[in-house]
């Protein structure tokens, strides 16, 4: 399904098949939709809520478009924050991530700069020295060998520009 189609169906609280969100999502992620469009999109969604069909069907566009890794190691953690909670609280994902390595487990964070709080994962792990355009070997291997590794979203998220 294009995205002018599916945001009349949206608008008219109408939802989406699983298929029809992944179509969807698919064409905002492939840069086909217009930043109107997209936004139309968001803003009736918004308003009427998203379906769990709706979730699953985004969700898979998005990761089919995602830089991924394979790390070598048992029990990986995957974290990611809020991208801002509104509550002031301080990088809670971050500090988790230094907390489950440090304990022996092995962690992918996901990550980005702040944008609706005053400090993201990537901000902390820049001022920290790490390097957040590590390719994807290399975050790969830190998993492997320390325990923790940053995937900077912009890097493994490509079609979130």
């Amino acid at each position: 399904m294009a995205l002018r189609p599916a945001i009349s169906k949206v608008a008219a609280h109408g939802t989406l098949t699983e298929v029809e969100a992944h179509q969807a999502m698919g064409h905002i992620m492939d840069g086909e939709a217009t930043p109107a469009q997209i936004a139309s999109f968001i803003t009736a969604l918004a308003m009427r809520g998203e379906t769990v069909e709706e979730i699953t069907g985004f969700a898979r566009a998005m990761r089919e478009r995602a830089v991924t890794i394979a790390p070598r190691a048992d029990h990986l953690v995957d974290i990611v924050g809020t991208g801002g909670d509104r509550l002031n609280t301080f990088n809670v994902s971050t500090t988790s991530a230094f907390v489950i390595a440090g304990a022996g487990g092995h962690v992918a964070k996901h990550g980005n700069r702040a944008a609706s709080s005053r400090c993201g994962s990537a901000d902390v792990l820049e001022a920290l020295g790490i390097n957040l355009q590590a390719p994807p070997e290399v975050v790969q291997a830190c998993i492997e060998e320390v325990g923790f590794g940053f995937m900077f979203a912009p890097l493994f998220h490509p079609a979130f520009k």
